[in-house]
């Protein structure tokens, strides 16, 4: 398998080295930093290095565009003027509703955003093992082809990575919510510590753990971030509106003076972070979920989103066009019982015939 990567920084870097242990992928770089290309290769995270984005997608299969948000559009658009009819092409940006409805028309671009990353930059800290375990979601178009879609999650799942599916507005919300607001929560608490330190007579003690904790991503990589908020900036506003409302209900509990509701309301944070961060590992058998589909564009998206949004997760599946190419078969493995259930309900509920094969 032959794959393109265009942006050889942390993600580019890392999708590269991953790719080429796991998949035992070709893999051709490109970047606009000739030196930072040079260095991709010095690591291994490519095999060959290439000055235009035509040239490293030449006989390609599977493109990957890991470029900072601001810059994904044009990328991607040159990245598919010169892919083949049969080559996918995705992206690692953490924005995508914009870039969805400006490329989601062409069949071959399924828009990607992986969960993973590091405080530090740049492909000298690249890593095989980025994404394992990861969770990477997959935003795909009505037109967005299955067997191309198909491609991408299972080139994802094979680089360690858990792909699902998920809506382009969906992704954009939940980003700004769990994502982007921490790091605007981040550097208002370092600007208002600062303020309270400037203003204080007396020198106060150094910031302690908690401190520490919650602004560590404080200012993190600002022209990256200054991409993202611009390009999410609706719903960032809209989450930092709802945390201010938090914040005011939060300040009239502590002027009530009332121990046991405020202790209770920190105890309840307490319960829905667990249920928030603890990791759910799937267990039970593997089950197969033969779906008879008719061939029409959108119709694995369709499926794949369905699933996505009730939270049922696509371990792996395989395309069967029939032989007159007018239907076609979709096996989706599912692990553990009731998942595999709840997946029969919500396939059959979208019209679509569907049997679990022993």
């Amino acid at each position: 398998m032959k794959i393109a990567v265009l942006g050889v920084g942390l993600i580019g870097g890392s999708i590269g080295l991953a790719a080429r242990a796991r998949l035992d992928a070709e893999v051709a770089g490109f970047d606009p930093d000739r030196e930072l290309l040079e260095r991709a290769g010095e690591l291994g995270a490519i095999d060959s290095a290439h000055e235009a984005v035509a040239e490293a997608v030449e006989g390609t299969e599977l493109v990957f565009c890991a470029a900072p948000v601001i810059a994904l559009p044009g990328l991607a658009a040159e990245a598919l003027d010169a892919a083949a009819e049969d080559c996918a092409v995705t992206d690692v940006g953490s924005v995508k509703r914009d870039l969805i409805s400006s490329l989601g028309s062409d069949s071959r671009f399924v828009g990607g955003h992986p969960l993973a990353g590091a405080e530090t930059s740049g492909v000298e800290n690249a890593r095989a093992d980025l994404f394992e375990g990861a969770r990477w979601y997959l935003t795909p178009a009505p037109t967005t082809g299955g067997m191309l879609y198909d491609r991408v999650q299972r080139a994802i799942a094979d680089l360690g990575a858990r792909p699902q599916a998920i809506e382009a507005e969906t992704h954009d919300r939940l980003m700004a919510t769990i994502s982007h607001l921490p790091h605007v929560v981040a550097n208002v608490l370092v600007a208002q510590a600062a303020t309270a330190l400037s203003e204080e007579a007396e020198h106060l003690p150094e910031v302690g753990p908690s401190f520490r904790d919650a602004t560590r991503v404080a200012g993190a990589n600002p022209a990256i971030w200054g991409d993202i908020f611009a390009g999410n900036r609706e719903a960032v506003a809209a989450e930092i509106d709802a945390a201010i409302a938090r914040l005011r209900e939060a300040a009239e509990l502590m002027r009530s003076g009332e121990r046991e509701a405020v202790a209770a309301w920190h105890e309840e944070a307490g319960r829905r972070r667990r249920e928030l961060i603890e990791t759910e590992i799937a267990g039970g058998p593997l089950h197969e979920l033969r779906v008879r589909v008719p061939n029409r564009p959108g119709i694995v998206a369709e499926v794949a989103l369905e699933l996505g949004r009730a939270g049922v997760n696509i371990e792996d599946m395989a395309l069967y066009p029939a032989a007159d190419m007018t239907s076609g078969a979709i096996s989706l493995y599912i692990a553990g019982d009731e998942e595999a259930d709840r997946a029969e309900r919500l396939i059959r509920d979208l019209g679509h015939d569907v049997s679990r094969a022993e």
